[in-house]
């Protein structure tokens, strides 16, 4: 495959390589079934970039490069096709294929990343697929709707509704003492969203059964946030936790006077990341603790009566020495945030008097109170 001066952007064929071979995600992004037929590129290989999970094609003496060449698209196809590819830094250059046929290919204007292992459409499906496939539903449902320079800021909330989407699907609860019915009772009569941004605004006209036997019909407003991780460290040997403090708007804007609050470490789980992970890297984030173990507190809905959010809960076990108090957060995200350790006795007090009003923090105490002897034994020699 070689750049060639003659090939111009009047060529509808194109080659693509990676995530979009997938057929799934290439049926959302284009919005068709496409004409696709495999090709092989001399001399080139599909790399995984180091430290993510998308591919890299990259020049390779003696290897071979598979991918599609997708043929016959519309101009609308290719117009899709670009709006999805340009907000991570591609756009398409001439080639000529080994056997002569011109064609373009997506490359990457400023390649920031290097070279990892061989990319591998399995373990990639396997990983993210899903995710992917659910974010690229909601970023082609923008396509004509707003601009690539207006899409690029909302790739990573989109990223994060979808996999909190993907977990819905997967978490596996008990139904023992519930008697509604299941997803599929609902019928979804109009779904409008008329904001969209870090957050969504989703308007809702919904039918289901009623437990009479009749049916109720609904107009809803749904806050569509995004699943999150809360994690209480805990130190079983010296009896300690580690809270935090912040200013936080909400409380603000209620008018309360006292709008810095007491909580845990928390923060959402982006696209791609197991809750775990998300736990481990926001502890590291905001207060430098690395985490040895994490203990399941809870699993929870905040407020579904018009919040989407779905909290994680952790005890992380932790050493917590004095020293672990200090600053921290992410000046990229403004984040101002002091932390403390304190005995585990001081938070429970702290719980009683009504100081603590963050919910997450409540029920990551009560959690903690449940578990505090055994983690104790466990950690302290007889």
């Amino acid at each position: 495959m070689n750049a060639h001066p003659d090939v111009t952007s009047a060529v509808q064929d194109i080659v693509i390589f990676g995530t979009l071979t997938d057929p799934e995600l290439l049926e959302i992004v284009l919005g068709a079934v496409a004409d696709a037929q495999p090709v092989s590129l001399a001399d080139h290989a599909v790399y995984t970039a180091a430290g993510e999970s998308f591919p890299l094609l990259l020049p390779a003496q003696g290897q071979q490069a598979s991918g599609l060449l997708l043929r016959n698209l519309t101009e609308t196809q290719v117009a899709r096709l670009d709006y999805y590819e340009a907000p991570y830094g591609y756009t398409l250059v001439p080639v000529v294929l080994a056997d002569g046929r011109a064609a373009r290919l997506y490359t990457p204007t400023d390649n920031q990343y290097g070279k990892g292992p061989l990319w591998d459409l399995a373990q990639w499906q396997d990983a993210v697929g899903e995710m992917t496939r659910e974010a690229a539903h909601e970023i082609m449902g923008l396509f004509g709707e707003i601009t690539i320079e207006a899409l690029i800021p909302r790739l990573g909330p989109i990223r994060a509704r979808a996999q909190s989407r993907v977990n819905a699907r997967h978490d596996a609860t008990p139904v023992a003492l519930r008697r509604g019915g299941g997803r599929d009772s609902v019928t979804l009569r109009e779904h409008r969203r008329p904001y969209s941004r870090f957050f969504a605004m989703d308007e809702l006209s919904l039918q289901y059964p009623r437990f009479d036997g009749g049916e109720n019909t609904v107009e809803r407003e749904v806050f569509v946030s995004v699943d999150a991780v809360v994690v209480l460290p805990y130190d079983p040997v010296r009896d300690t936790v580690l809270i935090i403090e912040q200013f936080r708007p909400a409380p603000y804007l209620r008018g309360d006077p006292t709008p810095w609050g007491l909580e845990a470490i928390a923060g959402r789980i982006d696209g791609g990341e197991s809750p775990e992970v998300a736990a481990r890297r926001e502890a590291k984030e905001e207060t430098g603790l690395d985490i040895t173990e994490f203990v399941k507190a809870a699993d929870f809905y905040p407020s579904p009566g018009a919040v989407s959010e779905y909290l994680y809960c952790y005890i992380g076990l932790a050493d917590l020495p004095d020293s672990a108090a200090g600053m921290g957060g992410l000046d990229s995200e403004a984040e101002d945030i002091r932390s403390m350790v304190i005995p585990f006795d001081t938070l429970m007090a702290a719980v009683a008097s009504g100081e603590v009003q963050n919910a997450p923090l409540l029920i990551s105490a009560f959690c903690l109170q449940r578990e505090r002897a055994q983690l104790r034994a466990k950690a302290t020699p007889a």
